[in-house]
């Protein structure tokens, strides 16, 4: 479909191609040249351009004429190098709209593979020319054609791949000659430059074959031109990307390349790029690459593992979104059917009160119907009549809500009452016999129990002083000295003194127990501190009880 509004320079150069004899076409062409620098570049109006002069097929035109024999078209090289310039300009901002597919999938990949192979027919004439003059010349067109090449990979980062895979290129990079070369490698490096990822995407064998040969240049090549290019390029693939770096370091291939860059004698200008280049291929640099790999390695498998958790909380969400909805559709329900009822209730309120409403008027109209049928005389009768009726009716009402309420109020004592019925009457059952019995029973467990009880204090302070005992001995057993140290006395100090002490204490208990008991009248004139003599009968006790520590009882 032709655009409207179409350039009418386009248009008559369209159809002058059109007319026009096969191998005047080229030349036709290049006026496309004139066209394209005359339009502001950037401007709408360029797009404008770029997309009539693709719906008008003269870009295809321009791809058809650079297929063709050199030596067939008319201008030869100058021709073929301005028709490369116009067709990468006219790629680069064109937006081919419903040929989209064609465009990027045919007609770019195309374009690509005719400027390697004019590159390489380039090559080929400037390495077997010997005039230095044609050499000159032959050498700007091969740059004018990797100037278009570039320019076109500049708009459509794509194709750096078709570039990278061609074996076009790679026989262009093999060359021998300095000023190719140099060219070729230049360009590479700028390829790389704006996306070196695609270095890492093509086949294993196309990326060492690079490598080889650009190693190979900056070793075995005598230019200095071509190592220092050489060297920046190694130096960028190594730096953007770690697999390349490891290959450089652990392949069999490139074994000894530290120690050969060692020997190298490296000018002014790539010496820092030289020196670069070794340290990243050090065994310490080596270790901090192995360890960002490491880590990258982790970050990878955590990554993995979070996204499949996240798929995982994913498959499960439509089975929790389902328990949602029921305890949402549940929940509803539940308040439509409290409506429901809360508005059954309602219209049940209503009517009753519309019957109640209807009740009065119906007595009411029956009121006044039969005072139309009473004789006069007797209407007076009639309302005292009724007035009696209603006042007993409320009499009745209020009696009965007040017996009501005086049975509620009294029904816990009433259930005390009944309580206590069953329980004489439960209690009346038993004989005395029997209940004199239970009350023998109950005192000889008594009895029984507080036995026992005595006995256990007993046991218990028993076991105290057991133990009170056992902890001074051992406490006087730690302290002592060995064997060989002690002397005469201390012996004697493990030698028990609990009786006298026992004794001394009992004696001091009963006088102050004495004391304390004793009247007041006896007190006068005593003092706090004298001692009170007390017989040595209230002084017995039962020694054996008395567990005393290191002897027998006596």
């Amino acid at each position: 479909m032709k655009p409207m509004g179409t350039d009418p320079r386009i248009l008559s150069l369209a159809a002058e191609v059109a007319i026009s004899p096969e191998q005047n076409v080229p030349v036709i062409l290049l006026k496309l040249k004139e066209i394209i620098n005359n339009t502001p570049f950037g401007s709408s109006e360029l797009k404008k351009v770029k997309q009539d002069i693709y719906c008008y097929d003269l870009i295809q035109y321009c791809l058809l004429v650079l297929s063709q024999d050199c030596s067939r078209i008319q201008g030869g090289w100058t021709t073929i190098s301005q028709l490369t310039q116009i067709l990468s300009h006219c790629c680069v901002g064109l937006e081919p709209g419903e040929d989209a597919e064609e465009f990027y999938n045919e007609l770019l990949p195309s374009a690509v593979e005719n400027f390697l192979v004019l590159g390489r027919q380039l090559q080929t004439c400037f390495i077997n020319t010997a005039k230095g003059e044609e050499k000159d010349a032959l050498l700007h067109f091969f740059e004018i054609v990797t100037d278009s090449l570039f320019w076109l990979l500049g708009g459509h980062v794509q194709l750096i791949q078709n570039v990278l895979r061609s074996d076009h290129f790679l026989h262009l990079l093999q060359t021998d000659n300095v000023q190719v070369g140099s060219t070729v490698m230049t360009m590479l490096q700028n390829i790389l430059q704006i996306n070196s990822g695609d270095l890492l995407r093509i086949e294993g064998k196309t990326l060492h074959s690079i490598l080889d040969e650009v190693v190979f240049k900056l070793l075995s090549t005598p230019s200095p031109v071509i190592r220092s290019t050489a060297t920046r390029l190694l130096l960028l693939m190594a730096e953007s990307h770690q697999e390349i770096l490891i290959l450089l370091r652990l392949s069999a291939c490139y074994k000894g390349l530290r120690s050969l860059l060692n020997k190298q004698e490296p000018g002014t200008e790539f010496s820092q790029e030289l020196r670069q280049l070794i340290g990243l291929l050090s065994p310490k640099v080596y270790q901090e690459v192995e360890e960002q790999k490491l880590h990258q390695a982790a970050c990878l498998i955590q990554a993995y593992w979070k996204g499949f958790q996240t798929r995982k909380r994913l498959k499960k969400l439509p089975s929790a979104v389902t328990t949602l909805q029921r305890s949402f559709r549940s929940k509803q329900t539940k308040m439509l059917l409290k409506l429901s009822r809360w508005k059954e209730e309602e219209d049940r309120i209503l009517q009753l009160q519309l019957q109640r409403q209807r009740a009065m008027r119906l007595s009411r109209e029956l009121r006044l119907s039969m005072l139309e049928i009473v004789h006069p005389g007797q209407v007076e009768k009639h309302n005292r009549e009724i007035e009696e009726k209603s006042a007993l009716i409320i009499q009745k009402h209020w009696r009965g809500y007040r017996e009501r309420k005086n049975f509620r109020q009294q029904r816990p004592s009433l259930v005390e009452y009944k309580a206590a019925v069953t329980l004489q009457r439960a209690g009346s059952e038993v004989s005395d016999v029997i209940s004199r019995e239970l009350h023998s029973q109950a005192q000889e467990r008594l009895q029984h129990y507080f036995m026992g009880r005595a006995l256990e204090e007993r046991a218990q302070q028993h076991r105290e002083a057991l133990m009170a005992q056992i902890s001074t001995n051992i406490e006087q057993l730690m302290k002592a000295p060995s064997l060989k140290e002690a002397e005469g006395k201390e012996p004697e100090l493990f030698l028990s003194r609990s009786r006298p002490v026992a004794a001394k204490a009992k004696q001091a208990h009963l006088t102050t127990l004495k004391h304390i008991q004793a009247p007041w009248w006896k007190k006068l004139g005593e003092e706090a501190r004298d001692e009170i003599d007390v017989p040595k009968d209230e002084l017995s006790i039962e020694l054996g009880t008395l567990f005393i520590g290191g002897t027998k009882p006596p």
